[in-house]
């Protein structure tokens, strides 16, 4: 495997790169084709990633993290991603995107039984955005809670939703108000599991074992206590997680970029034609040096985004934007580079370069397709140019 070297890495960084990829190869290297091969999902692996900080490490040690930063959430998911890309998407989703919305936005209540147990791996959560009607225009969404006496009633539809099969909670962001009032009148409620809420699994050419699902809401009864945050502010929540989502799907697409990398590397250095090892014709080695400096070029704008999450810099949006469509394009065409240097092999349903190449082109899609990130920066550009 490519080693992990920057000048942002401190020397805990590096003891944290060290423990992930132990318990990576450990406990994700074994399974991460069976994950893929038979949509199976690793729970057991969870609890074990839980246990270790690795859900959501920039939660509280309290809280079941290890009170580090944004760049340790891009380390591990990086890492975790070089073994598996759906792991990297479920610790994207249980840590970025549901953890770090409850405890950022969730009641007292939520931020003290509920994070805790999301980030341990005893919860696994489930964050319930995206409807049939609507993915980039996350603002006209459909799905309605009403307002009946003390309580909320909510009925409708999402979809695409990652661990919606096995959730035990949901962030569900619903109307609440009209239609026509957009983002105005979004809310996120907290929602168990239990039986007004239907899932039906989807098969997806990537990331398989994710649970992946559609969603049917009949009749969920709410309170006034399962609000995350307050009454039409869902929207900012949503932006929120998914900027930090944008970075971790970057660094989920960065390790699988490397992995593709390690996968043509060693097929090159082992594999003869014409009588001479791959490697040492000069097509070939040109191809892996434009390959590594995609990788690095990658890297370090992956590495610099989080920095200015942790920085509180006020561009933090768009750089998360920026990572998330450079490496997950560039990762589409390092694992594509890779597959043609095996050729016939790299082909083979049972080949790891085959599962990188479908993993990565859903990184063009997932938290924003590449049409939505240039869509956020051409207002950036135009508002501070």
């Amino acid at each position: 495997m490519i080693r992990i070297k920057n000048s942002l890495l401190t020397s805990r960084h590096e003891e944290f790169i060290n423990l992930v990829d132990s318990i990576s190869r450990q406990y994700i290297d074994p399974i991460a084709d069976k994950i893929d091969r038979e949509n199976y999902y690793p729970r057991e692996v969870m609890r074990v990633l839980g246990k270790n900080g690795i859900l959501d490490p920039k939660l509280p040690i309290d809280y079941g993290g290890l009170s580090f930063d944004n760049l340790s959430v891009a380390l591990s998911v990086e890492i975790i991603s070089r073994y598996s890309g759906s792991l990297g998407i479920l610790t994207e989703v249980q840590g970025s995107l549901v953890a770090h919305s409850i405890y950022k936005y969730g009641t007292k209540y939520m931020v003290e039984e509920i994070v805790p147990k999301l980030a341990t791996g005893e919860l696994i959560g489930s964050f319930a955005l995206t409807e049939p009607c609507c993915g980039s225009d996350a603002a006209a969404i459909e799905t309605r809670a009403e307002r009946k006496g003390g309580e909320w009633v909510i009925n409708g539809r999402k979809i695409w939703i990652t661990q919606g099969i096995y959730a035990d909670i949901y962030v569900v962001f619903t109307r609440t108000g009209p239609k026509e009032a957009k983002h105005k009148t979004i809310t996120a409620f907290l929602l168990r599991r239990n039986n007004c809420i239907e899932a039906t699994p989807l098969e997806v050419m990537g990331i398989r074992g994710t649970g992946t699902s559609e969603l049917r809401f009949n009749d969920c009864v709410v309170g006034d206590d399962d609000i995350v945050g307050k009454v039409n502010e869902g929207f900012k929540i949503a932006m929120d997680a998914l900027n930090i989502g944008r970075l971790a799907v970057a660094s989920v697409a960065l390790g699988l970029a490397e992995a593709a990398y390690d996968e043509a590397l060693r097929w090159v250095r082992e594999r003869t034609a014409f009588g001479n090892p791959l490697i040492e014709f000069e097509w070939v080695q040109y191809e892996l040096a434009h390959m590594r400096a995609l990788i690095e070029t990658m890297r370090a704008i992956t590495y610099e985004t989080a920095m200015h999450f942790d920085k509180s810099y006020d561009d933090y949006y768009a750089f998360a934007s920026i990572a998330k469509l450079i490496v997950a394009s560039n990762s589409v065409d390092i694992a594509r580079r890779a597959l043609q240097l095996l050729g016939a092999y790299g082909l083979s349903v049972n080949n790891k370069l085959n599962r990188i190449y479908r993993d990565a082109k859903l990184m063009e899609i997932g938290e924003g397709t590449n049409e939505v990130q240039m869509r956020v920066l051409s207002k950036w550009l135009v508002k501070h140019d």
